[in-house]
């Protein structure tokens, strides 16, 4: 029998400490030698993109998952599908569980965890695109960090004010606004252009971005990573599909 996990049913049971220090030991344990992942994006005749990615693995567990996305910019949801748990000694599809979900869950808290361990202590807090990811973003960073102020730039305006008034923000008139105002950076958002350049931004600053996830998509400008030291949470699809695509990027990896 296959279980049917929909959003209702995850959010009953995923628990944001748990996830956090899930995720926190998959980056420090993980395995050089297992089978790389594979990202597939296509392009379709409508104003979307479909995604798949291949295998999801855990260490000690004989199953394997397939993930499809439907990715719409313009929706809202922005992102639909479905994750595919298969069982590893004959491929039986043991569960279906809600993508979106799972998705903004891991992401999000990943950048929560980035930000606390690379960012400086007590820094003011940055956010540029004030969507899902962001929200969860929040969510997890405050288990991890207290912040002094916070500062919210979304190319909607009244999703700004409302994120702000949510998380005791303020409202910034633009992306390079809010860099100025920080000290750590989030940049949640779909941008297939430049967002902030090397110019607004300072030294020690900590930018963490989840937008480059395929090719074209990128939030910071050229000179702004080549100037940078850049850390990614998974080297081989970061040059795949990720923000080592850009071809512009001389940044040293560390």
């Amino acid at each position: 029998m296959t279980l049917l996990l929909t959003r209702s049913d995850l959010l009953a049971v995923l628990d944001p400490d748990a996830c956090l220090d899930a995720l926190r030991s998959a980056f420090l344990a993980a395995d050089p030698h297992a089978p790389s992942g594979q990202r597939v994006v296509a392009e379709l005749p409508f104003p979307g993109r479909a995604t798949a990615l291949i295998p999801g693995l855990l260490p000690g567990v004989d199953a394997y998952t397939v993930k499809v996305n439907a990715k719409f910019p313009a929706a809202r949801p922005a992102l639909r599908g479905v994750i595919c748990l298969h069982a590893a000694a004959d491929g039986e599809l043991l569960a279906l569980l809600d993508s979106a979900t799972i998705t903004a869950w891991r992401t999000g808290l990943s950048a929560a965890l980035a930000l606390d361990a690379l960012g400086a202590p007590g820094g003011r807090l940055g956010v540029i695109g004030a969507g899902a990811q962001a929200e969860i973003t929040i969510a997890g960073l405050h288990r991890l960090r207290a912040w002094p102020s916070l500062t919210v730039h979304d190319s909607a305006p009244e999703r700004a004010a409302s994120f702000a008034a949510r998380h005791d923000g303020t409202v910034a008139p633009s992306p390079s606004a809010v860099s100025a105002a920080s000290d750590l950076v989030l940049l949640a958002t779909w941008s297939r252009t430049p967002l902030l350049a090397l110019a607004d931004t300072r030294e020690g600053q900590h930018l963490t971005t989840l937008s480059a996830d395929e090719p074209g998509k990128c939030d910071l400008s050229p000179d702004l990573l080549a100037a940078a030291s850049l850390t990614v949470d998974h080297v081989p699809l970061a040059r795949t599909s990720g923000i080592l695509t850009n071809p512009s990027l001389t940044a040293t990896l560390l």
